[in-house]
């Protein structure tokens, strides 16, 4: 059985290569990564940090899991990785994604934070979600 972890990245990974509108702000194609490509240029997004915890109840085994999406601007940009971070937590707040091996109890942006990043000088744009799964 796939890890939730990694079935709810797949599932993350599904929607977002599904949503025009989210493809068009990052240059006319899906950019996001389990890490940075070496050489690549923003606006790009990578899976970052995930804790998953239990959250078993005396009938189903489940996970918390905190997670983040972390967005990469364009030089001098602040408004590139903003609009694209806006653009994830709209399709997955409360997306009812289908998960391989467990059941999406529930999916929340928690926070959107921006940071400049002191070597790049880059705006990094951070996304945290809390999801919720059981086992299947």
């Amino acid at each position: 059985m796939m890890s939730p972890i990694l079935a709810l990245r797949r599932a993350i990974l599904d929607v977002a290569e599904s949503d025009a509108e989210l493809s068009a702000l990052m240059g006319g194609a899906l950019r996001l990564f389990d890490e940075t490509p070496r050489d690549a240029s923003p606006v790009y997004a990578v899976f970052g940090d995930v804790k998953a915890t239990d959250w078993s109840t005396g009938s189903d085994h489940g996970y918390e899991q905190n997670l983040s999406l972390v967005v990469w601007s364009q030089e001098g940009s602040a408004r590139s990785g903003l609009s694209v971070a806006e653009r994830f937590a709209d399709i997955l707040h409360d997306a009812p994604l289908t998960l391989e091996g467990h059941r999406l109890v529930n999916l929340r942006v928690t926070e959107i934070a921006s940071e400049r990043d002191k070597d790049s000088r880059l705006i990094r744009v951070i996304v945290r979600l809390r999801a919720v799964t059981e086992t299947a």
